[in-house]
């Protein structure tokens, strides 16, 4: 029996950074994408325990099952783009379970994909980069949407008790310490999809923007006033602003400051929603309650944005709605 295991993630901030190589410091959590079952013979096939239909992919003929996966639900549409990309030797009769929010921000797609490499027998060693790189990939097979890679470079690289901080460039990882005298809490506003969302529309506008700048990682906000355009100097003032607030934030929580690492979130959050036009007003208006709460130091939307769910630092214990996260470890598969 294979059994893989791939956390969610919550960014704590760093949002719309990373397919423009910057700073991202999400962390893995404690809620996870199971695919549980055995290999052999020359088919995928496997059932969801929460999504009705069944995927059944045939091992001789990948390019035909992409292709009839394209009108599929979506979940069949990842476990086709995944076996195209891991191209497994054997098959894999099974069943994936979540307990996951489906569009909710918490990266779930980015589980499903690494769980299903795991499965599938896709290499998995200390250098998370490679299958990051595959399952990333994967992911713009399944919904042509140009995502970044800190979803999956957090999720094979997460450490318990611990945030990673992702220079989406080098693909360089540190670990950043969350102590138990702080809460993490996520709370699910509204359900989201990235596909047919203005997010590649972003990423475009980023794009030109480095035409006129260069990369959007190094440079400064005395950059932005060669930048004629207001809504492409708005998106690129948001990349250069949230870069080094991912440093504020990660300077702020080994040291202690929840203040500080508060206050950034925030900012965060105003700058997604002003400069870069990805929050909604359900969002804004939950982050602004959340603030609001004693013992809340900050908070903000998380994930792609248009939907989703918002990111609470709070003390220990504060009444703060939403479901208490914790740093988890990283993807794991085990073979009994």
């Amino acid at each position: 029996m294979i059994r893989a295991v791939a956390p969610g993630r919550v960014n704590l901030i760093g949002d719309h950074t990373d397919y423009m190589g910057g700073l991202a410091l999400p962390m893995a959590i404690d809620l996870s994408t199971v695919v549980e079952g055995t290999r052999g013979g020359r088919r995928i096939s496997l059932t969801s325990g929460e999504v009705d239909g069944m995927a059944d992919i045939d091992l001789d003929d990948l390019l035909a099952s992409n292709r009839d996966a394209a009108n599929e639900p979506e979940w069949r549409r990842y476990v086709a783009a995944v076996a195209s990309l891991v191209e497994p030797s054997e098959g894999f009769t099974g069943r994936i379970s979540t307990t996951l929010p489906v569009g909710g921000g918490l990266s779930s797609s980015a589980a499903l994909e690494i769980a299903l490499a795991l499965a599938l027998g896709a290499a998995h060693g200390e250098d998370p980069r490679p299958l990051a790189e595959l399952c990333r990939t994967a992911e713009h097979r399944a919904t042509g949407v140009p995502t970044g890679i800190m979803d999956q470079l957090c999720i094979l690289s997460g450490r318990e008790g611990h945030a990673v901080l992702l220079d989406c460039h080098s693909l360089t990882v540190d670990h950043v310490p969350v102590p138990d005298e702080v809460d993490i809490v996520v709370d699910f506003i509204a359900p989201r999809t990235l596909e047919g969302s203005a997010y590649a529309e972003r990423v475009a506008e980023c794009a030109t923007a480095e035409t006129r700048i260069g990369p959007l990682r190094t440079a400064s906000l005395d950059d932005l006033h060669v930048i004629q355009d207001p809504v492409v100097r708005a998106r690129a003032r948001h990349v250069i602003g949230e870069n080094e607030r991912v440093r504020l934030f990660a300077a702020a929580m080994r040291s202690g400051d929840w203040v500080g690492a508060g206050q950034a979130m925030t900012q965060s959050h105003a700058s997604l929603a002003v400069d870069y036009g990805v929050s909604t007003d359900a969002m804004d208006a939950a982050v602004a309650a959340a603030v609001a709460r004693p013992g809340v130091f900050g908070a903000r939307m998380t994930g792609g944005g248009f939907g989703g769910c918002i990111v609470v630092l709070c003390a220990r214990g504060a009444d703060v709605p939403g479901r208490r996260v914790r740093p988890s470890g990283a993807a794991r598969v085990t073979v009994d």
